[in-house]
C-alpha cells in the first residue's frame, strides 16, 4: 500500500503545492483524502482499473475545488464519494451547471455515500467522526491490509482526533499554523499540536499537510515545522507534492 500526496497546500496554490488531496493505493481500491486541486493529477497514478474512492473531509473550497476535474478521467469502474450528511445535497449544486459538468453526465457512474450512517456500504472499514472546525469537518480511520490510516485536517485538537489516531500505522494531519501560533476561533494543528497527537495516540508515523499557502509561503518553512514536529515525535514526515510513502 503507497500514499501518494497530490496537493499539500491549505486555501489556495502556489509555487510550494496544490491544494489539499491524497491518494491510497491498494490492491482493490484507490482511495483519495479530499479534492483540493492536487485532484487534476489523479491519472498520473491511477489508470481507473479498480474502484475509486474519494472522502471529503468538508466543503471549504480548497478541499473540493478539484472534483471540477472529475470529467478528465476515465474510472472504469466507477467512482463513490463519501462525506458528511448533506454532501448529496451540497455536491448536486457545486459539481453540476452552471459551475461545471454534472456528476450525472460523467463518463462513468457515480455513488454518494454520507458517513457515518451509510458506512456499511462501502467495503473497506471507515470510521468517521466529528473534529473542531469553524464548519462541521470529518476526520477519517481506515483499515486497509492490514494497516491503518487515519486523517484528520482543518481541526483544533480534540478527543475525536485522539481517538481516530490511536495505533494508526499513518496519521495523516493538517499543519496549517506556524509553530507556537494557536488561534481558538480558527482551529487548526501548528506542528507542536500534531506531534502531540502522533505521541499520545501511539502512531507509527506522522505525516504533515494541509500547510497554510499564506503561512507557509517557502518550502523551507515547512522544514522548521517539521524539525519542531521531531521534537516530540521524531517519524514524522512533511509533505510536499509528489511524495509517495509506503506502508
Amino acid at each position: 500500500m503507497n500514499l501518494v500526496f497530490l496537493g499539500t497546500n491549505g486555501w489556495y496554490d502556489t509555487a510550494t503545492g496544490n491544494t489539499v488531496c491524497a491518494l491510497i493505493k491498494t490492491r482493490r481500491w484507490d482511495i483519495v483524502l479530499d479534492a483540493g486541486n492536487g485532484l487534476y493529477k489523479l491519472d498520473k497514478y491511477c489508470d481507473g482499473t479498480r474502484p475509486v474512492f474519494i472522502l471529503l473531509s468538508h466543503f471549504h473550497l480548497d478541499h473540493i475545488a478539484g472534483l471540477h476535474t472529475l470529467v478528465k478521467f476515465k474510472f472504469k469502474k466507477g467512482l463513490t464519494i463519501c462525506g458528511q450528511k448533506g454532501t448529496r445535497r451540497i455536491l448536486k449544486k457545486f459539481v453540476g451547471r452552471p459551475f461545471t459538468v454534472p456528476l450525472a453526465k460523467l463518463p462513468y457512474p457515480v455513488k454518494i455515500l454520507e458517513l457515518p450512517s451509510e458506512n456499511a456500504r462501502l467495503p473497506f472499514r471507515v470510521k468517521a467522526l466529528p473534529l473542531v472546525h469553524a464548519d462541521p469537518v470529518l476526520g477519517f480511520r481506515l483499515a486497509l491490509e492490514g494497516k491503518v490510516v487515519t486523517y484528520c485536517t482543518d481541526t483544533g485538537y480534540c478527543p475525536n482526533a485522539l481517538e481516530l489516531a490511536r495505533g494508526a500505522d499513518a496519521l495523516i494531519t493538517e499543519c496549517a499554523h506556524l509553530p507556537g501560533e494557536t488561534n481558538p476561533l480558527w482551529p487548526h494543528f501548528n506542528p507542536e499540536t500534531a506531534a502531540r497527537l502522533a505521541a499520545e495516540s501511539g502512531a507509527k508515523k506522522l505525516i504533515l499537510t494541509h500547510f497554510s499557502a499564506e503561512r507557509y509561503h517557502k518550502p523551507g518553512l515547512r522544514g522548521t515545522a517539521l524539525r519542531m514536529a521531531k521534537n516530540t515525535f521524531r517519524d514524522t514526515l512533511a509533505a510536499s507534492d509528489g511524495l509517495e510513502v509506503a506502508l
